[in-house]
């Protein structure tokens, strides 16, 4: 007779059970290192960008107006506007700021009208080398 008595036919059943308590033990430490370092970290301020207002209101505005069928305005000075196209447009814009590069243009678009149309806009005022170029807002909605 052996020493040792087997069960079954001889074999040793592995043990299929998960040992949870190392597990336990390492939440436990981290829940604690998280809970006394947590009142210790800075909260970061972030500055948001606002809209801001100018200082002063400039002297002459150039306006240029895109309506809901993608036509083309320009307004200088709050004078009625002009319909063009968009081949005149940075020649008619040159001429309106005369010479005067500090001028600024505003581009006043439909809310019906495409993105791409204002950015067609504003690519074609760049690549004419006008400098200040601005996005018309309304406020309060």
């Amino acid at each position: 007779m052996p020493a040792v008595a087997s069960r079954g036919r001889g074999r040793r059943r592995a043990m299929s059970e998960i040992n949870m308590v190392p597990f336990i033990d390492v939440m436990l430490v981290l829940l604690i290192i998280f809970m006394v370092s947590a009142p210790l970290i800075t909260t970061g301020v972030v500055d948001l960008p606002s809209m801001g207002k100018s200082k002063q209101r400039p002297q002459s505005v150039i306006e240029v107006i895109i309506g809901p069928d993608e036509k083309l305005k320009i307004r200088v000075d709050k004078a009625e506007p002009s319909a063009i196209n968009a081949a005149q447009l940075a020649a008619k814009v040159k001429d309106s700021q005369a010479g005067n590069a500090e001028v600024p243009v505003i581009i006043s678009a439909d809310k019906q009208v495409r993105y791409e149309s204002v950015v067609k806009v504003m690519d074609t005022l760049q690549r004419a080398g006008v400098l200040r170029v601005g996005l018309a807002v309304r406020q309060g909605s």
